[in-house]
């Protein structure tokens, strides 16, 4: 049963070694998340699952242990999803495949925010979702999440519209400041009727990765009862981010 969420952006400019001269641009941002993650160790779970929008070579489970880095951005920085080391087979996965699968960069800046976070209170996973996953799909993902274990926490990454302003990633798109308001309010209120409707073809216009993960959220909440709470919500760079903490 699901107990605990948090929901934050998973732009690789949240790693300050990334982002560089433009770190403090998102203090504000990298607090909040802090402060979010605070509340899925306060919630004491049994199981931790990093869900992040992925392209094909992300998608699906990431075991304990997986590596990531962000290499790619010049950076000589590594991370690992938890503390464990790959050590058997799992499910359907052998050791090996999943340790030689890196992690896409949405999974590793949530093993980022872990390791910021000192995060030691349950095994933690990953789910790499595609962001064209149909909103059904995204909801039986999350189900089968929640029942993994009799207390399972969420650290959901995913980033809003990326079309807010001229300079923007997707240029500027005048329904895009619209549906960043509707979904940092939704999931400010843990509303899963707004999350479940959100659409995927404007999702897709409007460049917003988090869709899908906001998605299997809100199938892994059904019944659970929890509340929510907006910690965050700013469009640096021309992008929603949104930081939220349900319990």
């Amino acid at each position: 049963m699901l107990v605990a969420a948090a929901v934050c952006p998973c732009p690789p400019l949240l790693v300050p070694e990334v982002a560089a001269g433009a770190a403090p641009e998102l203090d504000a941002a990298r607090t909040a998340c802090l402060d979010a993650l605070g509340v899925l160790a306060a919630a004491r779970p049994d199981l931790l699952v990093v869900v992040g929008p992925v392209g094909e070579e992300g998608r699906g489970r990431h075991l304990e242990g997986a590596a990531g880095s962000f290499r790619g951005f010049g950076v000589d920085l590594d991370v690992r999803l938890g503390t464990a080391p790959v050590t058997g087979p799992v499910g359907e996965e052998s050791a090996p495949d999943a340790a030689s699968r890196p992690l896409p960069f949405s999974l590793a800046v949530g093993a980022w925010l872990l390791d910021r976070a000192r995060w030691a209170g349950a095994p933690v996973e990953g789910l790499g979702v595609a962001e064209t996953l149909s909103g059904e799909r995204c909801a039986e993902a999350g189900r089968e999440l929640a029942a993994g274990a009799d207390r399972v926490a969420l650290l959901v990454m995913g980033d809003g519209s990326a079309c807010r302003t001229l300079k923007a990633p997707g240029y500027l798109d005048e329904r895009a400041a619209e549906f960043d308001a509707r979904t940092a309010a939704a999931l400010g209120a843990a509303d899963l009727t707004v999350l479940r409707a959100l659409g995927r073809p404007l999702a897709y216009e409007l460049k917003a990765s988090g869709r899908a993960p906001w998605q299997v959220l809100a199938g892994a909440a059904e019944g659970a009862g929890l509340g929510g709470r907006l910690l965050y919500e700013d469009a640096p760079y021309g992008v929603g981010y949104t930081v939220a903490a349900w319990s």
